[in-house]
């Protein structure tokens, strides 16, 4: 499926430091922004229409007055900024390398270019795991079983597909990619079990191997040309899945992080990796936050802390609120949004609108709540929903039939695509509100000075309204079950 769309903008690349000093903060809040642009250009997708991505065209601002009670307005003040965009993007596990070695090389061209194209949605993030996932198709590691030394220590198997799909993209990609790496479980002697499904803890004894298991990973990567921007201590630390699991609660995974993970990349000359805590859900995140980062000597190595979205299918809402929480109580600790994906998969169900206004949804509240950066989960599955050693099988933005050598580009991909394409890295989100909370915005200003505000309804109806920037104005339609992506 082509993308008939009209790049804008150019690439700004951004250094993310922890190390970053109080002015040079100071110095980089606040970006300049033109005024005295007149035009609006629009980018639409929508339920009922059949384009996706749409150029739209331009409109005109003029000058705003008082809006009136009864209006629809999204209201954008330049002036009110905050956090730091870092970008976009997704995972490449194996499941995701193992479906792209089976297509044809004219398709795995047109997958590359698709999510790291220029042309396509210019993915700016991308995550890989240590060693087996679920969506691995069986558990392994890179030492033989009791190897405490990690004298075995190999990524070969890696290099087979994982790998080259990896240099793919960051050749394709029009800037660098901000790489990062997370495991699901160490290996099963270091938890004193006979598998890496369904939990367990890190024992004591083994707190140092995998410390270093760690640097081991990193080095080896980066040795193959991969360079690695940082790394989360363990993928959802309080959930005993089926799949690799591991248990810390708040206390042990400050403590691994403080006397072993932290010394240890410093010690391994890998001490500028941004190390990230939790990557679990919105609902436990203080917590974690105020253990961690409550300790002066846990938070030195801490750059931010990740966080996943299923905390909304364990009975409750999304818990936005909680971000806004960790941000406001830690402002120099960064959020950043590692996994989302829509479970249950149903092969019939591609192209089903609720998929995609879930990203939409999730996006646009998380960065509103000051997150810096969002990832996905696999960015290519096959028609089963897998490859998935348990069974755990889910949709991804893009699809392939293995069987018919054929591409679906699901609707989420467009909207995932509505932000990545527009907002670059280093921009600074900006003051944005709605009167009415069935139509939902934020908003990013680009280092070039351009603006992009993305407006999205999730109603069975369109939606009029003002945009107004300051003292300019104009009046927009936004169709039902639609997601506008305006820039100016």
């Amino acid at each position: 499926m082509k993308l008939n769309i009209v790049l804008l903008m150019a690439a700004f690349a951004i250094a993310c430091s922890p190390g970053q000093s109080t002015e040079e903060l100071a110095v980089s809040k606040n970006l300049p922004y033109n005024p005295g642009n007149k035009a609006i250009h629009i980018y639409e997708t929508s339920k009922a229409g059949t384009e996706r991505l749409a150029d739209k065209g331009t409109v005109e601002f003029g000058n705003a007055g008082q809006p009136l009670e009864w209006e629809v307005a999204v209201f954008v003040n330049p002036e009110k900024q905050f956090q730091t965009f870092i970008g976009i993007g997704g995972a490449i596990t194996d499941a995701s390398a193992e479906v792209f070695h089976k297509l044809s090389d004219d398709k795995q061209k047109q997958l590359i270019d698709a999510y790291y194209g220029a042309n396509g949605i210019d993915y700016t993030l991308l995550r890989t795991t240590i060693h087996s996932c679920d969506f691995s198709s069986k558990s392994y590691t890179y030492i033989e079983e009791g190897d405490k030394e990690l004298n075995t220590f190999s990524i070969e198997r890696d290099k087979e597909e994982r790998i080259p799909m990896i240099k793919r993209a960051m050749a394709q990609a029009s800037e660098p990619l901000l790489f990062y790496v997370s495991p699901w479980s160490p290996p099963a002697f270091m938890k004193g079990r006979e598998h890496m499904l369904q939990g367990g803890k890190l024992l004591p004894e083994y707190y140092q191997s995998w410390a270093s298991y760690y640097a081991k990973f990193i080095k080896a990567y980066e040795a193959e040309g991969m360079p690695v921007w940082g790394l989360t201590i363990q993928n959802e630390p309080m959930a005993v899945q089926r799949w690799e699991s591991c248990v810390y609660t708040a206390e042990e995974e400050r403590d691994f992080l403080k006397n072993y993970l932290g010394p240890t990349l410093e010690k391994e000359g890998l001490g500028d990796k941004n190390i990230v805590v939790w990557d679990h859900n919105r609902d436990l995140i203080s917590h974690r936050a105020n253990t961690i980062f409550g300790d002066p000597e846990a938070a030195k190595y801490a750059w931010g802390i990740g966080f996943h979205w299923y905390e909304r299918w364990a009975g409750g809402q999304s818990m936005w609120r909680n971000l806004s929480n960790v941000k406001e109580s830690f402002p120099d600790k960064q959020l950043l949004f590692t996994e989302g994906c829509i479970e249950a998969f149903d092969e019939a169900e591609y192209e089903r609108w609720s998929n995609a206004e879930r990203y939409g949804t999730s996006m646009i509240n998380d960065f509103n709540c000051g997150t810096a950066g969002w990832t996905d989960w696999n960015i290519l599955l096959d028609h089963t929903g897998g490859p998935n050693h348990v069974g755990n099988f889910c949709f991804a933005p893009v699809h392939a039939d293995t069987r018919s050598n054929e591409l679906i580009f699901t609707p989420s991909y467009y909207y995932i695509g509505h932000f990545s394409k527009f907002i670059r890295p280093g921009a600074r989100r900006i003051s944005t509100t709605t009167s009415r909370s069935h139509i939902n915005s934020t908003s990013f200003l680009n280092t070039d000075g351009g603006i992009v505000t993305v407006v999205m309804n999730d109603t069975e109806e369109a939606i009029n309204y003002k945009m107004i920037i300051g003292e300019q104005q104009t009046e927009l339609v936004i169709p039902a079950h639609g997601i506008q992506t305006l820039v100016y």
